[in-house]
């Protein structure tokens, strides 16, 4: 690989002489800008404005514009001869822990080769002892006429570089959150958490991009003269979905595309779920109704158990009216004959005395 810049990494008072080459490459499809009215190709020229003619690459150097619109000329020599540490030298800052570095910072990425026999000592010490620290090192260094900031890291054997922006120049994400309030409920957590355990981990390497192989198809077919592949029909849309329906489903259909039993706890559909799916005419799936259904349950069956709980009151009432009854009248009973009682000894006593009288 052909590197694209040459210096040193500086580590303390270590210096590694190194080589920087780009980590990572494109493969978009290019395209040429033409006339669309006979196929001539769209190309710009340089030209200079002050004479008005085309000029070549070599006699094209590079300035600044001041805002008065003064041009200043900067040559390579100049910038050859910059009053930084990092002209020539990725100058290591510190070493943090690699979740230190949040990912919107990063930006191009570069392998590191060690520069000839000698660098492959220090090169190989740096690389281990980031390996055994689990540490990245943040350092700067000057490329392509400004100051960056990088992040050194391990891949396989070889040290490469991220290129990180300057904090300053990340956005506050500002006003893009939703600016509504939003209930998330537990079961929808839990599908959303069980749809991503379906599906699982992916190999990076199995990824590829659709798009360009498509794009390759087209421009083949038009090459042999043939008409391109058509397109498939777009998937319909515009449709609000019940969000715990589309979950499920989409549960459901990991499941079923890795083979795997779908049952009652891999994803059935909720309660007026299947409602939903039949309303394809509708723009908006209302909710399970699973409460209102539980309400009308337990009233049916409260209506239900009403005659037989009042025939039960009933017959529990007229017993204890009998239980009553045959109290009070044992209550009559037991006083009619204690009363009877009274009297017939009264009557004794009386007759006895006079029986008495007479014999005396």
């Amino acid at each position: 690989m052909r590197s694209i810049w040459n210096g040193a990494i500086s580590f303390g008072l270590v210096s590694i002489p190194i080589k920087l080459v780009n980590a990572t490459e494109s493969h978009t499809v290019s395209f040429r800008q033409i006339h669309t009215e006979d196929g001539g190709r769209i190309r710009y020229r340089k030209v200079c404005e002050l004479e008005d003619r085309e000029v070549t690459q070599a006699e094209i150097g590079k300035a600044y514009e001041d805002a008065d619109g003064t041009i200043i000329p900067i040559t390579d020599e100049d910038l050859a001869h910059l009053p930084l540490p990092t002209a020539k030298t990725i100058d290591i800052v510190a070493f943090v822990p690699a979740d230190r570095i949040d990912p919107l910072q990063m930006e191009n990425a570069y392998y590191l080769a060690a520069s000839g026999a000698p660098a492959a000592k220090p090169y190989t010490l740096l690389r281990e002892a980031l390996k055994r620290s689990r540490k990245v090192a943040i350092a700067k260094f000057a490329l392509r006429g400004r100051e960056r900031l990088g992040m050194l890291r391990v891949v396989d054997d070889v040290i490469a570089m991220h290129g990180l922006l300057w904090p300053d120049e990340i956005r506050v994400p500002q006003g893009v959150a939703p600016d509504v309030d939003v209930t998330v409920r537990d079961k929808e957590l839990d599908l959303a958490d069980a749809l991503m355990d379906t599906l699982g981990e992916v190999d990076l390497q199995d990824l590829h991009d659709e798009y360009r192989e498509a794009l390759e198809e087209v421009i083949a077919a038009k090459a042999a003269g043939e008409a391109p592949p058509e397109a498939p029909e777009p998937a319909p849309g515009g449709k609000v979905l019940d969000l715990m329906a589309a979950l499920e489903k989409s549960v459901r259909a990991a499941k079923q595309s890795r083979g795997e039993e779908v049952g009652e706890e891999a994803g059935e559909p909720a309660e007026g779920a299947e409602e939903a799916e039949e309303a394809e005419e509708a723009e908006v799936r209302h909710l399970p109704r699973g409460k209102r259904a539980g309400a009308a349950a337990k009233k049916t069956t409260a209506g239900k158990q009403a005659p037989a709980a009042k025939k039960t009151a009933a017959k529990k009432t007229t017993a204890a009216a009998k239980k009553s009854t045959s109290k009070a009248q044992s209550s009559r009973s037991a006083k009619k004959t204690a009363s009877t009682a009274k009297g017939a000894a009264k009557k004794t006593p009386a007759k006895k005395t006079a029986s008495r009288k007479r014999t005396a």
